[in-house]
């Protein structure tokens, strides 16, 4: 049965379905309990579910954390929710040192199957702290999958996938997306969903491969839609960490441009490190410089400032247009 759902209501109902199914995932944050979260995400799991499975934390970031990881060495499956992406930071040690690392160091023995939900990027009009894409500091610790979504349907069935994965999970949430809508089907199969770790397709192109991410892919497909000069394939690359780069590098051998824009500063981003794989890989295939459309390298601005730091359309087309410059 198809229920046209936001983004924030699919993973509400992924949240709840993956509940459902195992008594032992458990939901824990900052005002996740009888508020529902600040943007509603875990509306209606408090009273469903009760105070043992929808945990109501301290403001401490590194406890949420670590007591998750707690958790997980004890068979339980937690979702963690960070209220903000500013607010991680206090819980990297806990993340990078510990979760990320533990798998490896039991040679296999331990699993941590532990998601973290951050809401993250900006164009909500926030305060300092409240609107950064922290993504590429996860991307580059291994031993952590870090993914996002772009769309409700992603949205429900990622969260599912994450939970069931073995592996720590970085769920980031596109916070500006959140009240986007689309049509889930909430009764199929888990297994029949995408691959949470497979890049898709958004829109198919020949001239110019266009890759986003999260909040950006919406903005890419306005791009495609846009440009009547140029066939402009649109990837939503999903898994942040790890990239699928067989889906990306088909597509440039094809097109012979490879575009990629993510709201995050452009030096050391995602990003680059995608331009350098493809180019190594693709090189006698590519047409002109892999082109990188990003945030400006200065800490997030003030929130009347915000559209003119975030890439937008306009820049996003700018990005094309010096791929066929060359």
């Amino acid at each position: 049965m198809s229920v046209n759902l936001t983004i924030g209501k699919a993973i509400n109902a992924g949240l709840r379905r993956a509940m459902e199914a195992d008594p032992k995932v458990l939901v824990m944050g900052e005002d996740v309990g009888k508020l529902g979260g600040v943007f509603r995400v875990t509306d209606q799991l408090y009273k469903d579910f009760g105070a043992d499975r929808v945990i109501d934390t301290p403001l401490a970031e590194s406890g949420i954390v670590g007591t998750a990881i707690g958790l997980a060495l004890r068979g339980y499956r937690p979702v963690c929710e960070i209220q903000f992406d500013g607010f991680f930071f206090p819980a990297t040690n806990q993340t990078f040192t510990q979760l990320a690392k533990m798998r490896r160091r039991s040679a296999g023995a331990l699993n941590l199957p532990v998601v973290l939900r951050i809401p993250y990027g900006g164009g909500i009009g926030a305060v300092e702290h409240h609107s950064e894409s922290p993504e590429a500091y996860f991307a580059h610790t291994a031993g952590l999958r870090v993914v996002t979504v772009a769309n409700a349907v992603d949205a429900y069935w990622m969260i599912q996938q994450a939970i069931a994965s073995p592996d720590p999970v970085v769920f980031f949430e596109p916070k500006r997306r959140y009240y986007d809508k689309a049509d889930v089907d909430t009764e199929a199969a888990l297994d029949s969903a995408h691959p949470m770790g497979a890049a898709r397709v958004a829109r198919p192109g020949t001239d110019v491969t266009l890759l986003a991410y999260g909040p950006m892919v919406k903005t890419a497909l306005q791009a495609a839609e846009a440009d009547s000069d140029h066939s402009i394939e649109v990837i939503d690359l999903r898994s942040i960490s790890p990239v699928d780069y067989d889906t990306v590098t088909e597509s440039v051998r094809r097109t012979g441009r490879l575009v990629i824009t993510h709201e995050a500063p452009v030096s050391g981003g995602v990003g680059a490190e995608i331009a350098a794989r493809v180019t190594e890989s693709c090189f006698y295939h590519l047409e002109a410089p892999v082109i990188r459309v990003g945030a400006f390298d200065t800490p997030y601005p003030q929130s009347r400032l915000e559209e003119h730091y975030l890439p937008d359309l306009d820049r996003v087309l700018d990005g094309v247009d010096r791929a066929f410059a060359y």
